[in-house]
């Protein structure tokens, strides 16, 4: 009787398709409610610093002089508090992943530095 219960199982899971998806060859499926990394557009940013005040993990840092934005992403928990009190709306929570830009973990936004 075990036999043919273990059987039925293995037949079942021979012909039927992978339960997980097949990433990075099949894109993953974000929910609506999900929340990734913080993006900003700099050219918006009047580096007010009330996000970086609002921030309960200070993973925030911004200078008015010389006007930077750098985002810790290992401190940051997304909890969407940076982007509800931007006054320029240039904070947004996307959901896709991508590399850091400069350091690791990091991601920092300024003016240009001049090269040597």
């Amino acid at each position: 009787m075990c036999l043919l219960g273990m059987t039925k199982t293995v037949l079942k899971n021979l012909f039927s398709g992978p339960t997980t998806e097949r990433y990075p060859f099949v894109a993953k499926k974000f929910l609506s409610g999900t929340r990734g990394k913080v993006d900003i557009e700099i050219e918006k940013c009047i580096y007010c610093g009330i996000c970086q005040r609002k921030c309960p993990t200070a993973a925030i840092l911004v200078t008015k002089e010389p006007k930077t934005w750098a985002v810790n992403r290992m401190s940051c928990i997304s909890c969407n508090a940076c982007v509800e009190v931007c006054p320029k709306k240039c904070l947004a929570l996307n959901v896709k992943y991508s590399a850091c830009a400069e350091k690791p973990y990091q991601d920092s936004f300024g003016p240009e530095k001049p090269h040597a």
